[in-house]
């Protein structure tokens, strides 16, 4: 029997691991976990977006800083660094076991 349908393309760098991240001091486990299992390309594109949100925002903060409220804006940027870092973080730990269990 022919397949109709191609299997999809495997990911080149592999699959995002387990990774907690959104520590705040406060004793308590992290706040936020990327899951294990997610192609790295799509971990990579979502922090892509999340870098170019950081920039915009940052940019707005230094362009009308005497007009909006600067609290906010720059917890926004925090966070959204935290969860491109958390993804970056997923990704390269993905790699990482998957050459350990090459060995």
């Amino acid at each position: 029997m022919t397949k109709i349908v191609p299997d999809p393309p495997q990911s080149l760098l592999g699959k995002t691991a387990t990774t907690a991240f959104g520590c705040c001091d406060a004793g308590h486990a992290p706040l936020f976990t990327v899951c294990s299992g997610i192609d790295a390309e799509d971990a990579l594109v979502h922090v892509s977006l999340l870098l170019q949100g950081i920039y915009d925002t940052a940019q707005q903060a230094c362009e009308h800083i005497d007009d909006i409220p600067k609290k906010g804006l720059l917890w926004s940027i925090l966070h959204s660094a935290e969860m491109a870092k958390g993804l970056v973080d997923a990704v390269l730990d993905g790699i990482e076991t998957q050459a350990l269990n090459r060995r």
